[in-house]
């Protein structure tokens, strides 16, 4: 359970607001309205601001949208321009899939597109919908998605240790702080649970095995605190006009990694927190001995490896690989010259063979005056 004070709820912005960051640029506006869970109104809100746009008189169309047979939101549907969806064969089935090349042709003001996490079959020429819904912003289309917190990469082990729950399909979270909007849908884990109890979510014989699994109360409370924090945190970040800018803002946070796959997504997921939090540039350092070349590396070690370098790039860092044979001094050196006042910095138990390898952490409590240090537990 999160223990931290939760900020109150962000105010919520008009959609003359969203109109107004339309006209300001040629490429496309997101809007992103985050959730805790289903049921909480994500699609309904989204649906209700189609009307309004419509309304006055704004070019708007449904891409995708997912009313999970709920009444309420079908109704919403009725008066609205939907583009057909794509209908590809996969294997023996038609698989009906978001038409990217169609919304382009119509070439609308503001898209609606439902489910931002969505992972798409096998095969598909874009494997994500944020993938989608990217081209389609890089062409002007301005878009309006949903997604609920759970769905973002840094937070994966944060739920998981919270609820229990593994999360496969995620949005990095530079895709999502770099929203033009993020509007927060709450809704009290009591309200939603009554939701459940009355049908409005999922069928009877759904709803009684969700109360007892993914909508307990606890687990709704920590993803509700979560969606707030999150909410409140984005809007932070984002520069006011008038501001001035921080006089730390050239210090930058960096952590340390190695081949370690296990171990790895958990420090670089706990970086981008902490960077996030802070509003750091943050890059993830390797330091690659001759022993660990990638002509010696096993395969699968190197191709976990490169997982890894490619998620620290989906949750918004950097990354650096240096060669040498004094990793601790390499490291340091690296600190020194790219003004890094923040280092993270992974523990764990070190095996037998392991004993003879450099102890960053220990190097740097003795040798790095000047440089903070953020212990994380891989294994925790």
């Amino acid at each position: 359970m999160v223990s931290e004070e939760v900020p109150l709820p962000v105010e919520r912005l008009k959609p003359e607001d969203f109109l107004r960051l339309i006209e300001k640029s040629r490429l496309g506006k997101l809007k992103i309205y985050l959730g805790h869970a289903a049921g909480v109104g994500k699609t309904y809100a989204m649906l209700e601001e189609a009307h309004r746009l419509k309304k006055a008189g704004v070019d708007v169309v449904i891409g995708w949208v997912e009313t999970h047979g709920r009444k309420d939101t079908e109704e919403l549907l009725e008066g609205l321009e939907i583009i057909p969806r794509k209908k590809t064969p996969h294997g023996r089935t038609i698989v009906e899939t978001l038409d990217v090349d169609a919304i382009f042709k119509r070439y609308p003001t503001v898209c609606i597109i439902d489910e931002l996490p969505y992972s798409n079959v096998a095969g598909s020429q874009y494997p994500k919908r944020y993938l989608e819904v990217h081209d389609i912003l890089l062409c002007g289309i301005n878009i309006i998605t949903a997604m609920n917190i759970q769905h973002m990469e840094s937070l994966h082990d944060t739920v998981l240790r919270a609820t229990g729950v593994d999360v496969r399909e995620r949005v990095p979270d530079r895709f999502v702080l770099e929203a033009d909007q993020i509007v927060n849908i709450d809704l009290t884990a009591e309200e939603l649970r009554e939701r459940l109890r009355a049908g409005k979510i999922y069928p009877a014989d759904r709803a009684s095995a969700a109360l007892e699994n993914f909508f307990t109360e606890n687990n709704l409370n920590t993803l509700r605190e979560l969606a707030l924090r999150e909410t409140a945190a984005a809007l932070d970040r984002r520069p006011r006009l008038g501001d001035k800018s921080p006089t730390d803002v050239s210090e930058k946070i960096a952590v340390f990694f190695s081949t370690n796959p296990d171990t790895t997504s958990r420090i670089l997921r706990a970086a981008s927190r902490l960077a996030g939090r802070l509003n750091r540039e943050w890059m993830a350092v390797y330091v690659r001995r001759k022993s660990e070349d990638p002509n010696y590396i096993p395969a699968d070690l190197q191709r976990k490896f490169m997982q890894n370098v490619q998620l620290a790039t989906e949750l918004g860092g950097s990354v650096t690989v240096l060669e040498s044979q004094d990793v601790c001094h390499a490291l340091l050196d690296y600190c020194r010259k790219n003004d890094v006042n923040l280092v993270v910095i992974g523990t764990s138990e070190r095996k037998w063979w392991q004993l003879t390898r450099p102890d960053v952490l220990e190097f740097f409590l003795h040798h790095a005056p000047g440089i903070d240090i953020y212990i994380v537990d891989p294994n925790n």
